[in-house]
């Protein structure tokens, strides 16, 4: 099975560095080094999950693994990023088992074996700059880097859609967070230079080209420095709330509904599960509308429009605010800061209760909207935001 390298800034002195690292510790050079990315979510927040659309991209920040096989049956796991080492066997390695980092790369072993596998056992160490606990799916780069290390290496042939399957079943059973299929997919499928329209229904991905340079735009992410803890609770009441309430409208799931059939529930939904419901509806009304500005920008006939993808990011953000309510604080004061300092739109990204923002903005206009959220945050006492730009980079794969 051949994956393309999987890059658009060079990676391989980064995996050069890795694979040294992993012969200095074992005395034996891997058999490989991958690497998949994390992702930026344009838009389409919590749709996931119920079988509607979004836009994510894959970033050029990337986890890469370094492995080799073993043929005795353990696992044994070492991070760049954190200290100590991880021994374990296959036969010990499940739901509830295993925690911290080390469980989405046991997760994904497990889901593997689940699926069919031959699994031996590995050494693995991994090396990630997807920040964590940002809302860039450090966990999912995590996954697909190692499922596609194990698909190679055990020599078990699936489509990257299956790996993406893969890799969530292992956040939802093993790491214990209850996410749709959106992280995994796009770390897989990512696409340089492009967003990617994914239909949740059909599991389809249609690449779109974002030319944001040539239309002088830039994408800002806005790490607020407050991490995210999904698996908490919350974000399983918001998966429940919208399934309950797609079942008292008599649907499969949200992605059939629409603002009249809300209308006439009244009050069998009740006023939180009707926010709820609500936010997925126009969510996925933005998610289209986003995406038929792009097949347009593509074809070269509006690539000067982009522009008007703001104000739907900034109508996402208030979405998540009062409707679904996941935003925290510092989100709400990043995504205000930045429209002030010249976005002409921004939004909280990932699952929320901390994280990152996405502003789009000129080029000409970096500076000043990172000032601004750098000024906003002072004030407040809080800890200064780190920003970036993000560029769509490549999906997982190979890269030694």
């Amino acid at each position: 099975m051949s994956y393309p390298s999987a890059s658009i800034r060079d990676e391989l002195p980064r995996a050069r560095r890795l694979a040294l690292a992993f012969e200095a510790a074992l005395g034996v050079a891997p058999e490989g080094v991958w690497g998949a990315p994390g992702r930026v979510n344009l838009i389409g927040e919590h749709t996931d999950y119920n079988e509607g659309f979004a836009l994510p991209l894959g970033i050029e920040q990337r986890a890469l693994v370094a492995v080799r096989r073993r043929t005795d049956g353990e696992l044994r796991l070492a991070s760049l990023q954190a200290e100590g080492k991880q021994r374990l066997l296959l036969s010990e390695v499940g739901p509830g088992r295993v925690s911290g980092w080390a469980a989405y790369v046991a997760g994904s072993v497990w889901a593997a074996v689940e699926d069919g596998a031959r699994g031996t056992g590995l050494d693995l160490l991994l090396d990630s700059d997807v920040p964590m606990g940002a809302g860039l799916s450090s966990s999912a780069a995590v996954e697909c880097a190692s499922l596609l290390a194990m698909a190679e290496l055990w020599g078990f042939s699936r489509s990257r859609v299956e790996l993406a399957r893969l890799a969530q079943r292992a956040e939802v059973e093993v790491a214990g967070v209850p996410c749709g299929l959106m992280d995994q997919l796009t770390s897989m499928c990512a696409r340089p230079g492009h967003a990617l329209f994914v239909d949740f229904r059909t599991q389809g991905v249609e690449p779109l080209l974002l030319p944001l340079a040539e239309a002088g735009l830039e994408l800002l992410v806005i790490d607020t420095r407050s991490p995210h803890q999904l698996n908490d609770g919350a974000y399983a009441e918001r998966r429940a709330a919208c399934h309950a309430a797609a079942k008292l409208l008599g649907l499969a799931s949200l992605r059939d509904a629409d603002l009249p059939a809300l209308e006439r529930a009244g009050r069998a939904l009740g006023p939180e599960q009707t926010r709820r419901a609500r936010h997925v509806i126009t969510e996925n009304a933005r998610v289209l509308e986003t995406a038929a500005i792009l097949r347009q920008a593509g074809s070269g006939a509006e690539r000067l429009g982009l522009g008007q993808i703001g104000p739907m990011l900034s109508a996402s953000h208030a979405s998540l605010r009062d409707d679904f309510e996941v935003t925290v604080p510092r989100l709400d004061v990043a995504a205000a800061a930045a429209e002030g300092g010249g976005a002409f739109g921004a939004r909280m990204i990932g699952g929320g209760f901390g994280g990152s923002v996405l502003a789009l903005l000129r080029s000409t206009d970096v500076q000043s909207a990172s000032r601004a959220v750098s000024e906003a945050f002072r004030q407040r006492g809080w800890e200064e935001p780190r920003c970036f730009r993000a560029l769509p980079g490549a999906g997982a794969g190979r890269l030694l």
